[in-house]
């Protein structure tokens, strides 16, 4: 009877670790922006932001503010997304973004660009 005891506490055992998934760390990698670059200057107030996708992200926080996240006046945006591309419409002046990779345990530092509209 005892054997037959630790028998099932060692199954149990089994089985439950099977169950865990594993999440990939993340946290040390960096999204690769693709627009708008840093410094670039726009002439038309429709906006559309795009990155690179990461391995192992399974979304994204997107955040604009003016003119810049150290002195917002403004927060504009601040969104996950499952893609890698978002439009906004804003309006004239200079204004910072930045976005991060995220999955269900770690996320990336941001990467922050900066750009303007005249």
């Amino acid at each position: 009877m005892k054997k037959i005891i630790v028998s099932c506490c060692v199954s149990i055992l089994f089985m439950s670790c099977s169950d865990v998934v594993l999440v990939e760390d993340i946290s040390d990698k960096y999204i690769t922006v693709l627009a708008p670059s840093h410094g670039v200057v726009l002439n038309q107030t429709s906006v559309s932001f795009s990155w690179q996708s990461l391995e192992d992200a399974e979304s994204y926080q997107i955040q604009i503010a003016t003119p810049d996240f150290m002195n917002a006046v403004q927060i504009v945006t601040d969104s996950t997304l499952t893609g890698t591309h978002f439009s906004k419409e804003l309006e004239l002046g200079h204004y910072e973004w930045r976005v991060r990779g995220e999955n269900s345990e770690y996320h990336t530092p941001y990467t922050t660009q900066s750009f303007s509209i005249e």
